[in-house]
């Protein structure tokens, strides 16, 4: 599931964009398919939406603090004002200042609040700073077992090649769990690569889906919405059976970088780089060997979003070790899935992972 930033911005996004382009036609920007684009103007429109994501997580406002809703292109709100000087200033200081890489970012300052906080906090008892710590990861020195040698202990704790190469489909049944609410989940996955998740909600079914190339969404009394970047690499990572033993072959470099405790778990950190994409961070129980976090992030304009996913709760299926339970949390929310059944190697159709053709005024050619 990816992060929504909320259901009218979606939907507002989409009513601006008009017609799906042809497949031949040149990508976007975001200036030619949304109104009234001042700063953002040159970024491919796929990306606007994950701009604005980044912009809700560092600020910890939601979508109408800076615009109307229902006219998003409106300028009515002086913080889209200030949203834009801020996001020009920005720009510049990474320009003058760091030869344009980006180093600073809505988040530098703001850390969750509109106001950003210019003193700093006094010390007590309950002072964790996770959010210095969050920095320093690149700064470790490398200790502990190659990280060649931690894949393959991860691979032989879930049950090893042979076990693994054997999954060609799993259908797992659980529930999905969001503060005090639990809902029925049912998974489906099946080589090469194609997921679907469904959540029956009391208005209908949620749905998440990958068939291998391409990612949809399906959210009761709405239109369906494409995977774009990285959810459609997230995705293919989550529809992955034999992810244990791919892993290996995943990164250009992996360096493990000490040891962390998660809960009561002793880990080695790992952090893997991979060509063209944003690198993952990996923590593996020093003792069993298996995956106990993922951390992946999602490139923006603006910045990069993490995911961070727990795995817990392993059980044997069918002859390999899997996470009954995992939870998985980003900057704006987090929930939990709980398995309570599994069935390796069953048959699945391939149109469970097909994504329902558009309605019949969306397929209407361009005027």
């Amino acid at each position: 599931m990816v992060l929504v930033v909320s259901a009218f911005v979606i939907d507002h996004a989409r009513a601006q964009s008009g017609t799906a382009q042809a497949s031949t036609s040149a990508p976007k920007t975001a200036a030619e398919q949304f109104k009234n684009i001042q700063v953002l103007k040159d970024i491919p429109a796929d990306q606007l939406i994950p701009a604005m994501q980044f912009i809700t997580a560092s600020l910890g406002k939601e979508c109408e603090f800076c615009h109307v809703q229902g006219a998003f292109e409106k300028d009515d709100k002086k913080p889209k004002q200030t949203a834009r000087k801020m996001m020009e200033m920005m720009f510049a200081i990474n320009k003058d200042n760091f030869a344009g890489h980006r180093e600073v970012t809505c988040y530098s300052c703001h850390r969750g609040s509109a106001d950003p906080v210019a003193t700093p906090v006094v010390m007590t008892e309950e002072t964790k700073s996770e959010d210095m710590k969050a920095g320093e990861d690149e700064e470790k020195p490398a200790s502990g077992p190659a990280a060649e040698q931690l894949f393959a202990k991860y691979l032989n704790a879930v049950g090893g090649a042979p076990a693994v190469e054997k999954v060609n489909s799993r259908v797992m049944k659980g529930t999905i769990t969001f503060g005090d609410r639990n809902i029925p989940i049912d998974i489906y996955a099946k080589g090469p690569n194609k997921r679907v998740s469904i959540t029956h909600t009391p208005d209908g079914d949620s749905i998440t889906a990958f068939d291998g190339h391409e990612g949809w969404l399906g959210a009761p009394k709405r239109p369906v919405r494409e995977m774009h970047g990285p959810d459609i690499d997230a995705a293919a990572m989550d529809a992955d059976l034999q992810f244990p033993e791919h892993l290996k072959d995943m990164f250009s470099q992996a360096e493990v970088r000490g040891t962390e405790k998660i809960g009561d778990t002793e880990t080695y950190f790992v952090v893997g780089r991979r060509e063209g994409k944003t690198p993952l961070r990996l923590y593996f129980d020093e003792k069993s060997g298996l995956l106990v976090r993922l951390v992946r992030f999602g490139e923006t304009p603006l910045g990069r979003l993490p995911t961070q996913i727990d795995y817990a709760d392993y059980r044997d299926a069918g002859g390999v070790k899997i996470p009954f339970r995992w939870t998985l949390a980003r900057p704006g929310g987090r929930f939990t899935i709980q398995v309570s059944d599994v069935k390796e190697n069953v048959p699945v159709d391939d149109g469970k992972f097909a994504k329902p053709p558009a309605p019949a005024e969306e397929q209407k050619p361009a005027k």
